[in-house]
């Protein structure tokens, strides 16, 4: 048996280029008690934390796979909870050093996460999702607690309402056009609001206003009122309050329409937020301008309507009127005298989302994050006072825009000292110092299409959209020429191995061998040389040159055509010598190994051929991605390359065994472009999420046979093997707060079979049996012990998941176990409760209707109840012993406080009559 190939593996380093994606929203973030500095942002499937003032990454949250479509920090700014598109929902401790794990990690959907929300005291937090449920998640325990389904489309928004009812209530609004206010202790629906005519995409609460945004240029007000409770009520008028026509009597709230704000942007509401101190509602479209309007006090609105009535007053006494239109005026508060329009921010791009803070001096910051991948912050005043148009407060605070291409990179490039990186997109051209990854040069250009660095890396050659091919001066970061080299899309370049020229191929179905020459360049003692190109040879051809190659032999020149062939001619001479035809589709990317031994293409057919280059026989064909194959390059040296797709994977193949290696976490969306590193060490690659991923080659070894196995298991853990229906037999309606998952199945598994092992070991106790593997894992020695640890590693989010899965005759032997457990480990009370209260809701017709349980049912609840009221009664001995030194402590600092109190008057006063002796002395001279 011969050796095993071994390969050296490559890892992610990190992504850069995106400062903000669209998909979610932006929320201020406080870090080092540091407020409106720092602002959490969605950067693909992680979460940045920008510093504004430094212009830079103060912290990233990561995970792999899945894009951010949500994120909330949470209202003592400790947390920051992130929903991703699968209906994960991650918390990240920001104050904690180990800030970048997930403290909690909870499935709660099955489509992706669309709003995320805390309640006043950051305890619980409520989570819609496409899949039109909402899920009220206890942050203290880490598990959810109730789901809430009955929309009938997307969730949109929801809120907690703490303001005006004594219990827990929850409201939602949807695509479909309705608002819900929920009651969480019964979980159901106690009112809804039909008279919107279309989605409603924002709810806003400010007092005891609601505000919804929907899909029209009006945006609802509705004034929320507690509905007074009658005690003495009879119940022949209960009933009359029950009839179709009246209104519902189960609700503890009055909602009524009050008004209509009218906005002056275009396009549904997209976004609708409101600070925290609930004085300013802030909103936008779907264009370029926000809107705000303050929400005045009651003294402001007051003295706003005094003003209201007096100008209407005096508009009827000069319209000698005056007896009618006074009885016509209106003395009662209106909307206009709540809410008062502030100044509109107008923005250079489409905005995707906002958030706002209201500071002293009632200065509004707002926070935008924009479609072309960047962020600003605007500064309003947030007045009663009336300006005129010229003297505007808006003001741009700072903005992020140089960290990122501000449209998608199409081309990457490795210099040739493999430690700068070009990226080419539809604005700009920009390059990157590779270790620090900071961008260094901006170059503004037009659609560039592919790029490469000149030997001696001091310039670039940049292929445009428009046929033009430009000299970029890397140093001065300066256009130096712009060459007319094609009349239409310039759609690939390849040097000459000879570092003396370079090919270019176009859509105007010509391909052009350039030869670098250096020409003067200014006059006088400021003349220098520059980088210039001299057209040497024209090919034409008969299709669109999609792709061009050179051998490095300098012997063949491959071109990549429309019709789906790749023609090779003779660099010298332009003499046809092979056609390569096989591919079903245009061959879009192509490269040939260091030796000019192997041409590997890739297609639209979504598959890559390895061809030998002498006598032009496909070696083996491979179906390589899912889409179509977008990039491909050699690693120098090797018969190995990398290729990328729209699919957006990143994989490695062996050109020799035409097996394919590993496959590289890749984009979220399409990958356009990748780059290997003349080294061979680095790979960057560039996609349609706005990043640019940098990965490493490592000392680690693999082994094919390994990484497959690897990728089969995951493929299989990603399947539930119990299927994906959670229903209960005996309790159809059941919906637990969570969702079924792989953690869920190894759990109840771990629990079965530590009550395998656990009976196993007391059968064999008499012979003194060593104990379990597994035991000596965990520490234990006694089966109650083994059991506790296998409860306690399970996540509390999956715990009501695993007892689902068990078996009732595993659940009968659990229940039997559970007396001892409660006994012997009232350090764990709390779990035991959680878990014997779950399991009788659940298992309660059977283990009433078996005579044999009766017993224990009994004596579980007599234990329960002695360990409950010993624990209740530890916890208020200790919440009154807390609240006795707190006293203690407010006492001893009430009397220093007052002690600097009276000094700092009577230094107040002292200066005070300084300053009078000083006036009556001038005045005196």
């Amino acid at each position: 048996m011969g050796l095993t190939k071994q390969y050296l593996a490559y890892r992610v380093i990190d992504s850069f280029n995106i400062i903000a994606s669209g998909r979610s929203n932006v929320n201020f973030a406080v870090v080092d008690k540091s407020e409106g500095r720092y602002v959490a942002a969605p950067a693909a499937e992680n979460v940045i934390i920008w510093d504004l003032r430094m212009g830079d990454r103060k912290l990233t949250l990561r995970r792999e796979k899945h894009e951010v479509t949500a994120l909330r920090v949470s209202p003592d700014h400790l947390h920051i909870a992130v929903g991703y598109a699968d209906g994960v929902v991650q918390i990240f401790d920001l104050s904690s050093r180990t800030y970048y794990d997930a403290i909690c990690s909870l499935a709660l959907h099955k489509n992706a996460v669309s709003i995320l929300r805390y309640d006043a005291h950051g305890m619980r937090l409520v989570s819609g999702g496409l899949d039109t449920e909402l899920v009220v998640v206890d942050v203290v325990e880490q598990a959810g607690r109730q789901r809430l389904s009955g929309h009938n489309a997307a969730v949109t928004d929801a809120h907690f309402l703490q303001r005006l009812v004594d219990q827990d209530v929850v409201v939602s609004c949807s695509k479909d056009t309705q608002i819900k206010f929920w009651n969480l202790e019964t979980q159901f629906c106690f009112k809804t609001i039909v008279d919107n005519r279309t989605e409603i995409w924002a709810l806003a609460f400010i007092n005891d206003l609601m505000v919804a945004g929907a899909g029209e240029s009006g945006m609802n007000v509705y004034r929320l009122r507690k509905r007074d409770t009658n005690d003495g009520q009879t119940l022949e008028s209960a009933v009359e309050g029950l009839a179709i026509d009246d209104e519902d009597t189960i609700s503890p709230l009055n909602v009524s329409n009050c008004g209509t704000i009218q906005r002056a942007g275009k396009g549904r509401t997209v976004n609708l937020v409101a600070d925290p101190n609930e004085r300013v509602i802030s909103c936008h479209g779907t264009n370029d301008l926000i809107e705000s309007f303050y929400i005045c006090t009651p003294e402001e609105a007051k003295s706003r309507l005094a003003k209201r009535l007096k100008k209407a007053r005096k508009k009827a006494e000069s319209a000698e009127a005056n007896e009618q239109d006074d009885e016509q005026l209106s003395k009662e508060l209106s909307l206009s005298d709540e809410i008062k329009r502030l100044e509109s921010i107008k923005t250079k791009q489409k905005i995707k989302s906002i958030d706002v803070l209201l500071g002293e001096n009632k200065e509004l910051r707002v926070l935008v994050s924009l479609s072309n991948n960047s962020l600003c912050l605007y500064s309003l005043e947030a007045s009663l006072k009336s300006r005129k148009a010229a003297d505007t407060s808006v003001k741009v605070l700072r903005s992020l825009t140089r960290l990122g291409h501000q449209s998608e990179v199409r081309s990457v490039c490795f210099s040739n000292d493999s430690l700068a990186i070009g990226s080419g997109a539809g604005d700009s051209f920009k390059l990157w110092d590779r270790d620090a990854m900071q961008c260094m040069r901006t170059v503004s250009t037009d659609y560039i299409l592919c790029s490469r660095f000149v030997p001696g890396d001091r310039y670039v050659l940049l292929g445009m959209k428009s046929g033009a091919l430009l000299i970029v001066d890397v140093g001065a970061a300066d256009i130096v020429e712009s060459i007319p080299a094609h009349e239409s899309e310039l759609w690939s370049i390849a040097l000459l191995p000879d570092q003396k020229g370079c090919v270019t191929g176009s859509g105007d179905t010509t391909l052009k061998i350039w030869s670098f020459e250096l020409i003067d360049a200014g006059e006088g003692a400021a003349q220098t040389k520059v980088l210039s190109l001299l057209h040497k040879n024209t090919l034409k051809l008969e299709e669109t040159v999609l792709c061009v190659s050179v051998s490095p032999d300098m012997k063949y020149l491959a071109v990549g055509l429309l019709d789906s062939t790749v023609k090779v001619f003779f660099l010298d001479t332009f003499k046809f010598y092979l056609s390569l035809y096989g591919h079903k589709l245009p061959v879009l990317c192509m490269d040939i190994s260091y030796d000019s031994q192997l041409i590997a293409t890739g297609s639209a057919d979504r598959n890559i051929k390895i061809w030998g280059l002498n006598f032009g026989d496909c070696h083996r064909s491979i179906f390589a991605h899912d889409d179509s194959v977008m990039s491909l390059q050699f690693i120098p040296k090797t018969h190995m390359f990398f290729s990328c797709g729209k699919d957006g994977k990143v994989k490695q193949w062996d050109g020799d065994s035409f097996e394919k290696i590993l496959t590289l976490p890749g984009h979220i969306g399409e990958a356009h472009s990748l780059a290997v590193s003349p080294n061979g060490r680095y790979l960057v690659s560039c996609g349609s999420d706005r990043t640019l991923r940098m990965y490493e080659r490592t000392d680690e070894t693999i082994v094919l046979k390994d990484v497959q196995e690897e990728e089969r298991e995951q493929q299989e853990n990603e399947q539930l093997a119990t299927g994906e229906d959670n229903t209960v037999a005996l309790l159809p309606d059941l919906k637990l707060p969570s969702r079924k998952t792989v953690g869920s199945e190894q759990a109840a598994e771990s629990i079965m079979e530590c009550l395998e092992i656990s009976k196993q070991f007391e059968l064999e106790a008499e012979e003194k049996a060593e104990p379990h593997p597994l035991m000596l894992a965990l520490q234990v020695k006694n089966p109650n012990d083994f059991l506790v640890a296998t409860l306690v590693r399970i996540r509390t989010s999956d715990m009501e998941e695993a007892l689902l899965l068990l078996p009732f005759s595993i659940v009968c032997e659990l229940l039997e176990r559970l007396p001892a457990l409660i006994n012997q480990r009232p350090d764990e009370l709390e779990l035991l409760c959680r878990v014997t209260v779950f399991l009788f809701k659940v298992h309660m017709k059977p283990i009433a209707a078996s005579k044999a349980m009766k017993p224990l049912l009994i004596k579980l609840l007599d234990l329960l109840k002695r360990d409950v009221q010993q624990l209740r009664d530890v916890m208020g001995y200790n919440l009154h012993a807390l609240s006795l030194l707190q006293s203690e402590v407010e006492q001893r600092e009430g009397v220093q406080l007052f002690r600097e109190a009276t000094q700092i008057r009577r230094k107040n006063e002292k200066k005070r009559r300084q300053a009078v002796k000083r006036r009556i002395q001038i005045q005196m001279v």
